[in-house]
């Protein structure tokens, strides 16, 4: 089954998960004391955010480590830069006017 990256990341624990990640590898037991969530919540979203590709596993003796993978994170990024961009020219526009109004 193939997640939506942005359905995926929709989901508010799913993203607090992803910003722990974003420090380092964790296992499963590590994110549930770290983020507070009971551990069937912590497994159910990892489980969608493998399924999406944001995060790979690796089983370690008899620990499940948990980290990001980029590519899920490249393809919302490639979707968000036209809008990026749109932005960055409204507010360059509303910078130089700003400054011109503050020329005498």
């Amino acid at each position: 089954m193939t997640v939506d990256a942005f359905a995926a990341v929709a989901e508010p624990q799913r993203r607090k998960i992803l910003d722990r990640l974003r420090t380092g590898q964790a296992s499963v037991g590590e994110l549930v004391d770290q983020l507070n969530l009971p551990q069937p919540t912590v497994s159910k979203h990892l489980k969608v955010l493998r399924e999406a590709g944001f995060v790979t596993v690796e089983t370690v003796a008899q620990k499940r480590i948990y980290r990001l993978a980029p590519g899920p994170f490249q393809h919302l990024e490639d979707w968000l830069l036209p809008y990026l961009r749109l932005w960055s020219r409204h507010l360059d526009a509303l910078g130089r006017h700003l400054d011109n109004k503050e020329s005498p």
